[in-house]
């Protein structure tokens, strides 16, 4: 039986990238020089250390702005609430990135798939969510309505089996 995966992963190459465009423009703004600015990837967190929350906020702008043009959508960012504050005056924000399907967004998918009538069936496998049907038309649809219904949320889909 046909199947493919459903799943969130991001692309670690070009959010690398992304952040490493950042560490150079925040190197050579002038409104940056003698501050305490920067920005690291450390595991699956983005770390953004300034002087103040304004700061943070212009930071904040850059790295969204070279995130976009490396085509990494924002949305696998998970901004934390609180803004940390360090030693002295300096501020840090912690940027999760997301990865794998969870629980409730799992569940919204095999739903969605389910209340749509088409003749596919979808369980959740860990954080990824596998569709089956009986041929390869019907998990075509399938991918179109996944992509129609979470249009907000960046799901890829790969392994299709035949």
């Amino acid at each position: 039986m046909p199947s493919f995966d459903t799943v969130l992963e991001p692309d670690h190459v070009k959010i690398r990238n992304g952040v490493d465009n950042s560490i150079k423009e925040i190197g050579t703004r002038f409104d940056f020089k003698g501050t305490s600015a920067k920005v690291e990837l450390k595991d699956k967190e983005i770390h953004a250390t300034g002087d103040s929350e304004f700061q943070l906020e212009q930071i904040e702008a850059v790295l969204y702005g070279k995130l976009t043009k490396q085509d990494v959508v924002i949305s696998f960012l998970d901004k934390a609430e609180k803004i940390e504050k360090l030693g002295g005056d300096k501020v840090r924000q912690v940027y999760k990135i997301k990865e794998g399907i969870e629980a409730a967004l799992a569940k919204k998918i095999v739903t969605s798939l389910k209340d749509s009538k088409l003749k596919v069936q979808a369980s959740i496998q860990g954080d990824a969510v596998r569709v089956t049907g009986k041929n390869r038309d019907d998990l075509q649809t399938a991918i179109a309505h996944l992509k129609k219904s979470f249009s907000d949320t960046p799901l890829t889909y790969n392994n299709f089996r035949d």
